[in-house]
């Protein structure tokens, strides 16, 4: 269809006319619209437009991109005249119908100038990009890494999910499921999966093996499909975990006791001595080379209260021995359980937590003097040099910690059965961990909870530790208007 000019554009208006704008052209969009954005957990109100041959990108309704796409259809005919100015004219968002309004000017006889407008419908038509063939086929995934632990906790994975979400690792994520003792991730391609793999190696201790199997084989182009897997096994050590060292490992961590905590676990181990503040790291390879086990459970805790204590002076630096922890206060104490009261059975110990126990205190720890413990390590141990009861950490009132607790993490989207009472457990743990260990919360966005009263004192009145609002951030929410256009309104 030709646009013919206004019949007062006197004799030069046939010269203007001879320039052909088809008045409905064709943008092919993806059928399944929300299918990246879903798979990837981001929230987008785009579509993938095509751009031929074979090109598929993301605009948003009356953006600069979708501009520049609906001209580009128009180029042969934009070569014979000047563009002026070019600019949407509003649709119903769902109509399927783009209007395109554009000002040009040509050059006719006597070097007048002629000037028209033209206003070109694109009429949308739906179809599916590769990406949706793959996902409509069940076969949408590339690659895939398992992570695994084998352990009864899951602080790791909650940990390990906070440094995806901050470092955006889960943007190419085709899909998270978890399961019982890990997490599996989905790619689109093995670049992607080996891109999380060395995310892994660099943030916690582990080791990784990698398989493929072939899909399908073009005997013409010699050309293979396969599907890789990859492996990862992370160290089956948590914090608060009490470990026993081989004697090897730890006379090369500084003739180091062999009964230990783990006080955290970032990309190393990080263990601590409770009779001598002696601290050290444990890499990923030095702990596959001499592998050790938790002696208990974090379900087996038992509630210990203080009866007495004594603080340790400086101890002498003995030659051949490591480091010693400045954050770590030395102390002598004699605890009870609470389930014990009435009796006269008391425990004597060392314990690292002289900076935060006094008089009356509760304390978790474990009980080993009454516990069969089923480890090599141990039963080739002096019983001497086994400690009756190692404390791990002051309990406080859970109850009111999570009342007053005014901030919130993001949490990945994630595939799995509704959160048990056991999981809220963890996770509740593993929040109090934030609130206690600052090293792990600044590798942690936290968020402070809009729907709570903010609390401006860092400490409470049971010596609770706070995380303070200076180390909060704002949950930003954006909202999009119907036709997603930029401009949206922030709300905090």
């Amino acid at each position: 269809m030709e646009y013919m000019p206004e019949p007062a554009a006197s004799t030069q208006a046939p010269c203007a006319a001879s320039v052909v704008f088809p008045s409905r052209q064709i943008l092919q969009t993806c059928a399944l619209p929300a299918c990246e954005s879903k798979l990837t957990s981001q929230k987008e109100s785009q579509n993938k437009y095509l751009q031929p041959p074979g090109t598929w990108i993301q605009c948003a309704l009356e953006s600069r991109e979708l501009l520049t796409l609906c001209l580009k259809k128009l180029k042969s005919a934009l070569t014979k005249v000047r563009l002026i100015d070019a600019g949407f004219i509003w649709t119903e968002p769902h109509s399927k119908r783009i209007k395109v309004k554009l000002t040009v000017q040509k050059e006719v006889m006597s070097g007048a100038i002629l000037q028209q407008v033209f206003v070109i419908d694109f009429v949308i038509l739906q179809q599916m990009c590769d990406d949706c063939h793959r996902v409509e086929a069940k076969d949408y995934w590339k690659a895939v890494v398992q992570v695994r632990q084998k352990t009864s906790h899951k602080k790791t994975f909650y940990y390990l999910e906070q440094l995806i979400l901050k470092h955006k690792l889960h943007q190419n994520t085709l899909r998270v499921k978890e399961i019982h003792d890990g997490l599996d991730f989905y790619y689109g391609s093995k670049q992607h999966a080996q891109k999380m793999v060395d995310f892994l190696q660099c943030t916690v201790p582990c080791k990784y093996k990698t398989s493929q199997r072939l899909i399908s084989h073009d005997v013409h182009s010699n050309s293979y499909n396969y599907k890789s897997t990859f492996s990862v096994e992370i160290v089956p050590v948590c914090k608060d975990n009490l470990v026993c060292l081989p004697p090897r490992l730890a006379q090369s961590l500084g003739n180091m006791k062999q009964i230990c905590i783990c006080v955290r676990v970032t990309n190393t181990i990080h263990l601590i001595d409770p009779n001598s503040l002696q601290i050290a790291e444990i890499d990923g390879s030095t702990y596959w080379r001499y592998p050790f086990y938790s002696l208990y459970q974090p379900g087996q805790l038992e509630e210990f209260i203080v009866m007495d204590i004594d603080i340790v002076g400086d101890c002498k630096h003995v030659p051949g021995t490591g480091t010693k922890s400045t954050r770590h206060m030395l102390a002598e104490v004699w605890v009870q359980k609470t389930s014990e009261m009435d009796t006269n059975q008391q425990y004597y110990c060392r314990t690292h937590l002289g900076h935060l126990l006094n008089h009356g205190d509760l304390v978790l720890g474990f009980d080993l003097v009454n516990s069969n413990l089923n480890d090599e390590y141990v039963n080739k141990m002096n019983p001497q040099h086994v400690p009756d009861v190692v404390l791990i950490k002051k309990n406080y009132d859970r109850g009111s910690r999570q009342h007053r607790r005014n901030w919130k993490l993001k949490e990945l989207d994630k595939d799995h059965e509704d959160m048990g009472t056991d999981d809220e457990k963890q996770y509740l743990e593993f929040l109090e961990d934030l609130e206690e260990d600052d090293i792990i919360r600044k590798n942690v966005n936290i968020y402070r909870d809009s729907s709570k009263i903010p609390v401006e004192s860092d400490t409470d009145d049971d010596g609770a530790p706070r995380i303070s609002l200076a180390e909060m951030l704002e949950d930003l929410h954006i909202s999009v208007d119907a036709t997603g256009g930029a401009g949206a309104d922030m709300i905090d």
